[in-house]
């Protein structure tokens, strides 16, 4: 089992060393993965690090061990607390306490003491997770409260195969009750790759819908989480259609949270909202086929069609497994991969013996395929094509086989070249809004990835996510580079006191900026403007 990961949050050095030295973290099951001297920095490197505990002092500048416990409880829930405190006070206790601190340990610190509550807390977090793996448990949960009638429901809607008229009296039937929606697939995969057997382990599927299902949590939503395939289905009822980015944030926190409660990692595929039952199916292939962008999404957690393939009336049809085979060797294959289908194709082609009308009609499914591949990739067809192409392409125009294969082929590596140009493209035309939009707010101290996202309409997850891969350093760090470059500017070359230049780089704090100032260029900003240093 993988060590658990600590964070260490000390103002003071010399207790931060010793701490690190003293303790022999590898024995104990631990691992130091990072240390902060203020609650400022202690909270951006947990959102990076995500640390199982967090170690902090409660006397800490520009953000205190209480108020960085608080905000941890919300975005690192299921991570343990402990706080250290040079005075004996019961008020700090109790405050702790309220936030669910699990130990309150007074200074001096002493090894002998952290590494009693390092084994106490090892062996809480070693129960949590083998409660939560316990496969007798969930086959019991799973006998109990999930009749195999409404499992087959499910299904079914999210595949499409019940008329539309009988949805309501079938759901009554099996006494399930919808809402008024809008709703929206979001389908979850445990593991790195769809062909790993633990994903096709039932019981690891039960403990990843079990834990989904006990805590998503998101104002105005409800969600039904039922196994599907080899993944788990989410259909979630969303109180209106501004609540879709909430819902991709609170599925991010859960994805997270799957690594300290399930040691599993989860990546989600969300499909685009529908306000009709009937067209759930529609939801569930396109969440499906942004499960087939993961290859493509450095690291994201959450993908969301909408922000992949945002023409929505293009959307791909995946109702015929050999569809979706090509529309993925297309999209994310490499070019002997996409030669690969097509010469699988055209083989089946040929040992089926269709008449010529039928093979024009297997034909005409196929180029459809393509038509919409590059329309919602927002290549236009006649690139792929050329300016003469009416769409229909009858299979007498070519004398064999193999030449349908190389017509086939051809076009088909066209696509995905420029399906290729377009995505790079579009990805530096984003980026390069993103920089406009910090260039023209950085000014602002509540200048957030979220407000940029509001206004790039795309998700935070898979903003933050392509805007490390494209420019090499966080949003955070990239504003801050900007604050701190404007900052110079201004010290070098106008008379104004460090607290205005303070407030006109987005800080409203002059001590943090000063702070930052400092961790940035190694200099105080008072020495930087007398030259002092350079």
């Amino acid at each position: 089992m993988d060590p658990y990961r600590v964070l260490l949050a000390d103002d003071e050095e010399e207790i931060r060393a010793g701490i690190s030295r003293k303790i022999d973290w590898a024995s104990l099951g631990f691992l130091l993965v990072g240390e902060a001297e203020n609650g400022e920095v202690a909270l951006e490197l947990a959102e990076q690090l995500h640390p199982d505990v967090v170690l902090t002092d409660i006397k800490m500048p520009f953000m205190d061990g209480l108020e960085l416990c608080r905000r941890l409880k919300q975005s690192l829930p299921a991570a343990k607390l402990v706080v250290f405190s040079g005075f004996d006070d019961f008020e700090y206790a109790r405050q702790a306490v309220s936030m669910g601190v699990s130990e309150y340990i007074l200074k001096p610190i002493n090894a002998p003491e952290l590494t009693a509550v390092l084994n106490k807390l090892r062996d809480q977090l070693d129960q949590q997770r083998l409660e939560r793996r316990d496969m007798e448990t969930l086959r019991r949960r799973y006998d109990e409260s999930l009749p195999v009638l409404r499992e087959l429901f499910y299904t079914r809607l999210l595949d499409g195969n019940f008329p539309s008229d009988q949805i309501a009296a079938r759901a009554a039937r099996y006494e399930i009750t919808f809402g008024p929606g809008p709703w929206t697939v979001a389908l979850a995969f445990a593991g790195g790759s769809l062909d790993e057997e633990a994903a096709r382990d039932e019981l690891l599927l039960l403990s990843v819908r079990a834990f989904l299902e006990e805590h998503f949590c998101l104002k105005g939503c409800s969600v039904r989480a039922v196994l599907y395939g080899d993944i788990v289905a989410l259909l979630i009822q969303l109180k209106d259609e501004q609540s879709l980015y909430p819902l991709l944030k609170e599925l991010d926190r859960l994805s997270l949270l799957s690594q300290s409660y399930l040691g599993l990692s989860l990546t989600v595929g969300v499909g685009r909202l529908c306000c009709r039952l009937e067209d759930l199916h529609c939801s569930a292939e396109g969440a499906r086929s942004a499960l087939d962008y993961r290859v493509l999404s450095g690291g994201s957690r959450i993908i969301y069609i909408g922000d992949l393939e945002p023409q929505s009336s293009a959307a791909l049809s995946f109702e015929e497994e050999d569809q979706r085979v090509l529309s993925s060797a297309i999209k994310l294959g490499t070019p002997e991969q996409v030669e690969q289908v097509i010469r699988t194709l055209t083989e089946r082609l040929r040992q089926a013996g269709l008449s010529s009308s039928r093979c024009d009609l297997f034909l005409l499914e196929l180029i459809a395929c393509l038509v919409r591949l590059a329309r919602a990739g927002g290549v236009a067809v006649e690139d792929v094509f050329g300016s003469n192409f009416t769409g229909a392409v009858p299979i007498s125009d070519f004398s064999s086989l193999d030449e349908l294969c190389q017509w086939l082929e051809a076009h088909c590596l066209k696509l995905h070249d420029l399906l290729g140009r377009q995505r790079l493209n579009s990805t530096g035309q984003l980026i390069e809004r993103a920089k406009a939009f910090i260039a023209d707010h950085y000014t602002d101290a509540q200048l957030s990835v979220e407000s940029l996202c509001s206004y790039l309409h795309l998700s935070p997850t898979y903003f933050s996510t392509l805007f490390k891969r494209e420019v090499g350093m966080s949003f955070i760090a990239y504003v801050t580079q900007v604050r701190m470059e404007r900052a110079a500017q201004l010290l070098q070359n106008t008379d104004e006191k460090t607290y205005r230049i303070a407030e006109q780089t987005g800080y409203a704090d002059p001590n943090y900026f000063s702070y930052v100032f400092k961790r940035h260029f190694g200099i105080s900003p008072s020495k930087f403007r007398t030259g002092q240093g350079h």
